[in-house]
């Protein structure tokens, strides 16, 4: 009997092998067909799909969605990804792949699945490069520079469509027989799939039972049996009809108030050039401005950065965000390795009594895999560090820290991006559904969109006379020169942080002012780090004698709730203030939670399914920082003259 999963982790599916083929213990059902389960798959997926000619005809800009019950071994996403290779379009389109799993298979089944099909090889080894940690919860993986998206939800499939946001072109009805899992095929999941389906969406499944073609019938779609593959006698497919009065939108999805027009992302910090690389990977054409000489002159430009989050010892919607932006984080800076991205594990030490019982609590309450997080002594983390350490903490293997203006760098360098520094958004306005954003020293850029992912600069170029509700932090970092300090071969996180040395620098911070404005370093904040850091790590460095050593002070910004901000600009109505869209409030944690929110802001802004599901949407919606009308001539509506 297995132990009791409790959030986030979840329970992995229980494979029996027979004759080199993967069966469910639970369910008692194989995951493919015997003769050959790759011919199956494109035989009753592809084929009764009509994918290979609808993925020839979608037009630039336009993503084609295909959606499924039951994710299994992956097999049948690495064959509609093939299909789309053989198939798309020569120009920018994109295929997304929505797919549920309620018991994942872990990644040495996985492989051992995939090995089975040498002409997929390429992509299973993509697939088993990005493949989630056992994690309930969404996860969204990036594959052949955004060409193609997976958003894997691992989950019940009810909970799955009723928190995804997509609309789907085609379905593959997979997952084990209805015998064999009836809660696949419940009336309640079918009317889910009508709701995220349009005119035109077509399915198959390669079951013929009769309860599941009477279900889709019920729901409209146009479902009838048709001939099987090998063994099987027949098989399902359907479609969901044009009755004339809507306009057809196969062969796909495509939003043309998106498809080539032009955005501008005001700050070019982390968030904004990470959001510009994947707007301009999709087609878009952008605008990357800021006030500084290049990008990464805010917030993102400290020499070091760690991926850390802190987990909730209670798991909800706010501990499910930061685990979420976590993991994506990490596949999202895997190809900078050795560059830009320093994968060297991090400590977050129980540095207190308060710290170390928090740490406690959050390991009785939860369960995590090990590969993401585990319990360590002081002894295991002095050996993981190279520094003395004097208690535990929880180690994150995967962890690590960003040369963040380095990596800003990398990312701006494309060719759908255009640059502007030096730009101080002076005035923003909207005319004839465009944005004129003036500066007082370059010419006007008109787009079609805006972003303003300005930091604590923010509330100066938002077009809402009301305003928005975003503070700035303070923040002094520290630069210790390893000549004459240690450094450690982890990041360490506690009272202050410390990262791995990096050209012979050290950097530890960062101090929190809530109430300084102060941009010069000063040897009070300096003063302060160090005392921090010995604090943490007692008699790990020397006394500073004579000039105290450099550092570098930036602004964070945050929310009143301290949560980030990504989605569309509302009034203090509620309104959608239209194209124009915030990214902020990321507070101290930007370089975790940007790459999440870019890839779920570029799905918003382009019309495709949403990386997020509904609850952390919710999180993250711009709503909340609206400020109420202040005095009887005061409303929300847009301003034109800047701030």
């Amino acid at each position: 009997m297995n132990a009791p999963f409790y959030p986030p982790a979840i329970e992995t599916a229980e494979i029996q092998w027979r004759d080199g083929v993967p069966e469910s213990v639970r369910f008692g059902d194989v995951y493919f067909s015997r003769d050959d389960g790759l011919a199956e798959a494109r035989y009753v997926f592809i084929q009764h799909n009509r994918l290979p000619e609808r993925f020839a005809r979608v037009p630039d800009g336009g993503t084609f969605v295909i959606a499924e019950t039951g994710f299994g071994t992956g097999l049948n996403f690495l064959a509609a990804w093939a299909a789309w290779q053989a198939h798309r379009p020569t120009n920018g389109s994109v295929l997304h792949f929505v797919s549920v799993e309620r018991y994942p298979l872990n990644r040495d089944d996985l492989e051992r699945a995939l090995m089975l099909w040498p002409e997929l090889s390429p992509l299973a080894d993509a697939l088993l490069a990005q493949y989630p940690l056992p994690v309930r919860g969404t996860h969204r993986l990036v594959f052949d520079h955004g060409r193609v998206r997976l958003t894997l939800h691992f989950g019940d499939v009810i909970e799955a469509w009723e928190q995804l946001v997509f609309q789907a072109d085609a379905w593959f009805l997979d997952g084990f027989a209805p015998a064999c899992n009836p809660d696949m095929w419940l009336d309640e999941a079918m009317a889910h799939l009508r709701a995220h389906s349009r005119p035109g969406t077509t399915l198959a499944t390669f079951t013929a039972a009769g309860r599941v073609r009477r279900a889709l019938i019920e729901q409209g779609f146009a479902a009838q049996k048709v001939p099987g593959y090998g063994r099987k006698r027949e098989m399902i497919a359907g479609e969901w009809p044009n009755d004339g009065n809507v306009a057809n939108t196969d062969p796909a999805s495509i939003d043309t108030r998106v498809a080539g027009h032009a955005v501008a992302i005001v700050g070019a910090g982390i968030a904004g050039c990470l959001l510009a690389r994947n707007l301009a990977e999709r087609g878009i054409k952008v605008h990357l401005l800021d006030a500084g000489d290049g990008p990464g002159a805010g917030a993102s430009g400290n020499r070091q950065g760690a991926t850390y989050v802190k987990l909730g010892v209670d798991y909800n919607a706010q501990t499910a965000l930061a685990l979420a932006a976590l993991q994506h984080a990490y596949r999202a800076y895997a190809p900078y390795a050795g560059r830009h991205w320093h994968p060297t594990g991090l400590i977050q030490l129980a540095s207190s009594q308060g710290e170390a019982d928090r740490q406690r609590r959050f390991l009785e309450r939860n369960h995590y895999p090990l590969a993401l997080l585990s319990p360590v002594g002081a002894e295991r983390a002095s050996a993981l560090s190279g520094l003395p350490c004097p208690s535990g903490g929880l180690w994150f293997p995967r962890s690590g820290w960003v040369n963040p203006p380095a990596l800003c760098l990398e990312l701006i360098d494309h060719p759908n991006i255009r640059t502007r520094f030096g730009f101080s958004v002076s005035r923003t306005m909207p005319c004839n559904g465009k944005w004129h954003l003036s500066s007082t020293a370059q010419a006007d850029v008109v787009v079609d969109k805006l972003v303003v992912a300005a930091g604590h600069r923010t509330p100066s170029v938002v077009p809402l006379a009301s305003g928005v509700r975003l503070k700035a932090i303070r923040g002094q970092v520290t630069y210790l020169p390893t000549e004459r300090n240690r450094a450690p071969a982890v990041v360490l996180c506690g009272e202050r942080y410390l990262n791995p040395a990096a050209d012979g620098i050290a950097v530890t911070g960062a101090t929190f002012d809530l109430h300084s404005d102060n941009p010069e370093v000063t040897p009070e904040s300096t003063r302060e780090n160090l005392d921090g850091l010995a604090a943490m790590l007692p008699g790990a460095f020397p006394e500073q004698d004579g000039a105290l050593p450099g550092g570098r002070v930036s602004f964070r910004c945050t929310t009143h709730d301290y949560q980030p901000v990504a989605g569309p600009l509302k009034d203090a109505g509620g309104q959608t203030v239209d194209g124009v869209f915030l990214l902020t409030g990321l507070g101290s944690k930007g370089l975790s939670y940007a790459p999440l929110l870019a890839e779920a802001l570029a799905d918003m802004m382009t019309n495709q399914p949403v990386a997020l599901p509904l609850p952390l949407l919710k999180r993250v919606d711009p709503a909340r920082l609206s400020r109420a009308p202040v005095g009887p001539s005061s409303d929300s509506t847009l301003v034109t003259d800047g701030r």
